[in-house]
C-alpha cells in the first residue's frame, strides 16, 4: 500500500512564502512524475507544478517564476517551494504520485493522492 503524507501548509500574508513537502512511502514502483495540485473553494481541482524522476518541471502558468518544485528521489519526496503569494494561491494543495510498471510486456499505470493540505494567503 502506497501513502502520501503532505505537510507545510498554513496561512500566510500576501507576498510571503511557504513549503510544501510530499513523502511517498510503502510498496512504490516506477515512479513517473510526482507533483501538486490545488482545489480552491468551488474551483475544480488544478495542476500546479510537476517533476519526474529525471528532473524535468512542468508550472501551471499562474506558478511560473513564483513557485518551485524539487525532488529527492532517494526519499521518494517532493517540494514545491512557494514564494510571492496571492490570495488567488489560496486553496487545499494535493500531493499527487504517477507508476508506471511493465510486468509480462503490459504497462500498469497507477496513480496516488496525498490528503491535501491547507494554504490560505490573506492579511
Amino acid at each position: 500500500q502506497v501513502q502520501l503524507v503532505e505537510s507545510g501548509g498554513g496561512l500566510v500574508q500576501p507576498g510571503g512564502s511557504l513549503r510544501l513537502s510530499c513523502a511517498a512511502s510503502g510498496n512504490i514502483f516506477s515512479i513517473r512524475t510526482m507533483g501538486w495540485y490545488r482545489q480552491a473553494p468551488g474551483k475544480q481541482r488544478e495542476l500546479v507544478a510537476t517533476i519526474t524522476t529525471s528532473g524535468s518541471t512542468n508550472y501551471v502558468e499562474s506558478a511560473k517564476g513564483r513557485f518551485t518544485i524539487s525532488a529527492d528521489n532517494a526519499k521518494n519526496t517532493v517540494y514545491l517551494q512557494m514564494n510571492s503569494l496571492k490570495p488567488e494561491d489560496t486553496a487545499v494543495y494535493y500531493c499527487n504520485m504517477k507508476t508506471s510498471r511493465r510486468i509480462l510486456g503490459r504497462v500498469f499505470d497507477d496513480e496516488y493522492w496525498g490528503q491535501g493540505t491547507q494554504v490560505t494567503v490573506s492579511s
